[in-house]
């Protein structure tokens, strides 16, 4: 993750309600324009936060991902009164069925890109700190599992690297024995990881962890800043449901294309843009303030 991310230095009450208010509108909101404001956005995060490995990742997964849900979707869908053609099988391919295959492939990469920007910004420490008090257990589990894969995969890679050392990796003998060392790999990571888990299970229950009026140091502070930005968030988050709710949002995909497109929806899809733009905004005011 970038280290110098203005977003992440928000109170976690900030950050949390922003990544729940915009995960769920990428899940909720099916209207073209939000579609692609979500993505828009959370794809430029997330190339913001992870740089060069986002990217990558972007490449290498999310567009593959794209095309496979865009394709797929007018392949087994055939409703859509818009008949463009006939498949191979005698089913027809609809204007309708294409459309809504992109639209679910846009929230399908959006949620995602989401996502793997919760994961960078949530660390477990904010994890614990927001719901420690209120469900103390269950916030350690999540804690844990949230940052248990790239714990995982660095330590796969450390296990592959020594056993590369002594002669035992899955590119070197015949394939019967790759698969052998393949199978040490994970069995030696796999025990570490329950080593691990049993290890931080003791250390949280020796410090009193959970136990009623157990006091516990944070380095969070709600300042002025975050006041407003909680403000921003709650006012953008209020006028964009409110806005769905009158059917300023409304959208539909079969049997044809129809949506609102009114002045009163283009004014919540710029409160919807200024709300995801949020983290991008933060970052660019504090750029231009270091170059002053």
């Amino acid at each position: 993750m970038r280290k110098n991310d203005s977003f992440s230095g928000f109170h976690p009450i900030v950050n949390m309600l922003y990544f729940v208010l915009a995960i769920g509108f990428s899940i909720v909101l099916m209207h073209p324009v939000c579609l692609g404001v979500s993505l828009l956005c959370g794809v430029a995060y997330m190339l913001l936060l992870d740089g060069r490995k986002a990217l990558r990742f972007a490449l290498l997964f999310l567009l593959p991902v794209f095309l496979a849900a865009a394709v797929f979707n007018p392949a087994f869908s055939h409703a859509g009164a818009t008949i463009l053609t006939y498949l191979p099988g005698g089913n027809p391919l609809t204007l309708e069925s294409i459309r809504y295959g992109i639209a679910a492939a846009c929230m399908l990469v959006t949620v995602i890109a989401w996502f793997r920007c919760y994961t960078a910004v949530m660390t477990g420490d904010k994890f614990v700190y927001l719901f420690g008090r209120a469900i103390p257990a269950l916030s350690l589990v999540l804690s844990m599992a949230l940052r248990f894969v790239p714990r995982f995969t660095a330590q796969m890679r450390a296990v592959a690297n020594a056993q590369r050392g002594v002669g035992r990796d899955i590119s070197q003998g015949r394939p019967l024995r790759r698969a052998g060392h393949g199978m040490k790999i994970l069995s030696v990571t796999v025990t570490w990881a329950l080593e691990n888990a049993i290890e931080t299970a003791d250390s949280m229950k020796s410090r009193g962890y959970g136990l009623p009026g157990r006091s516990a140091f944070s380095i969070f502070r709600f300042d002025r800043r975050d006041g407003l930005a909680l403000i921003f968030l709650v006012l953008c988050g209020a006028y964009v449901i409110l806005g769905a709710a009158l059917g300023g949002l409304r959208y539909l995909y079969f049997p044809v294309n129809t949506g609102a497109w009114t002045p009163y929806s283009f004014s919540i899809f710029a409160v919807y843009l200024a709300f995801l733009a949020m983290p991008l905004i933060a970052n660019g005011k504090e750029a231009a303030q270091w170059k002053r």
